[in-house]
């Protein structure tokens, strides 16, 4: 009998564990601008936890926080801070920096960091450190790469003007590496500086006074909330445009070298995971993008008079007609 009583009492001790449900994780995903053009990167990032395991209102909830302007990060990212997310999913340099203030207890993953070791957001990529790790695309060595590219389709153009969001932490380090590979190629930059989505009106009629022969949109929140005001403006001042991703140049602007953002965001789902499951930022080595495209949108190319050259167009991974 005393025995049955035992056994009695570990069923349903077995049983009220069984029946207990399993935690909840929490994520904060951070975004820069307005959500809308987030919508494929957000997308990504769901499939890549999916096909981990989780699905949202069963093992998962995701907090979404959008600022319109850089300036207002912090005060959302505060508010996830008070949720007591788990994670906090900060896409690149500029939401990272935001983050980064507000915790240094809640793990942070990035999956298209600019340069996080420049700008001591990491202590190496081997050895990350701190609370803080993800994927990165070295914006510092790509920004030289698409001056050049740029060149090579455009030969005649030896002025170029760069557009630099203020807002965008790793702009600093990338304006110099743009001054140096222009020098090697020959040709002249003109700086031009913007902080929000009002500013760009400014920066084209400035860039036209200063006659540039086309421009260099530098990678950031801004540039790719505002790929569709771009094209529009690249067109209307009959500029060329290089940009920093392939939906730039699916909403009208002419080329783009870059990495696959979409794929780069869904990756970073196996950072969160790990995270989930008990590891530490800090021993987790930051992956580097490896693979980069080049696209060029032809019917921009008609609409503005340029003749891409067939070796440029030979090495486009996709090209737009």
């Amino acid at each position: 009998m005393f025995f049955a009583l035992l056994l009695f009492i570990a069923l349903l001790t077995a049983e009220g564990r069984a029946q207990q449900p399993a935690k909840v994780h929490q994520i904060g995903y951070l975004i820069s601008g307005s959500p809308a053009p987030w919508a494929n990167r957000v997308e990504a990032m769901r499939m890549g936890l999916r096909d981990l395991g989780y699905v949202e209102g069963k093992n998962i909830t995701i907090a979404f926080r959008s600022a319109e302007t850089a300036d207002r990060l912090p005060e959302v990212t505060a508010d996830l801070v008070r949720l007591k997310v788990d994670v906090i999913f900060a896409t690149s340099s500029t939401e990272v920096e935001a983050a980064r203030g507000a915790t240094k207890t809640i793990p942070i993953v990035f999956a298209t960091h600019s340069d996080p070791v420049s700008l001591c957001h990491v202590a190496s990529l081997a050895r990350p450190g701190g609370n803080i790790t993800g994927l990165s695309m070295l914006l510092t060595e790509l920004a030289a790469k698409e001056l050049e590219i740029m060149k090579q389709a455009l030969p005649h153009m030896t002025r170029i003007g760069v557009l630099l969001t203020l807002t965008a932490p790793s702009h600093r380090p990338v304006s110099h590496a743009v001054e140096a590979a222009a020098q090697k190629i020959g040709v002249q930059i003109l700086a031009v500086p913007v902080r929000t989505p009002e500013d760009l009106d400014g920066a084209f009629a400035m860039m036209a006074r200063e006659r540039v022969n086309g421009f260099l949109a530098v990678a950031s929140p801004l540039t790719r909330s505002q790929h569709a005001r771009l094209a529009e403006l690249s067109l209307r001042h009959r500029l060329a445009g290089m940009f920093g991703t392939r939906e730039n140049v699916e909403a009208g602007g002419l080329m783009s070298y870059a990495p696959d953002l979409v794929d780069l965001t869904r990756r970073a789902a196996t950072y969160i995971d790990k995270i989930l499951k008990g590891a530490k930022p800090a021993d987790l080595p930051v992956e580097q993008a490896s693979k980069y495209q080049l696209v060029i949108n032809l019917k921009t190319a008609k609409t503005l008079g340029i003749t891409i050259p067939p070796l440029v167009l030979f090495r486009a991974d996709q090209v737009i007609e």
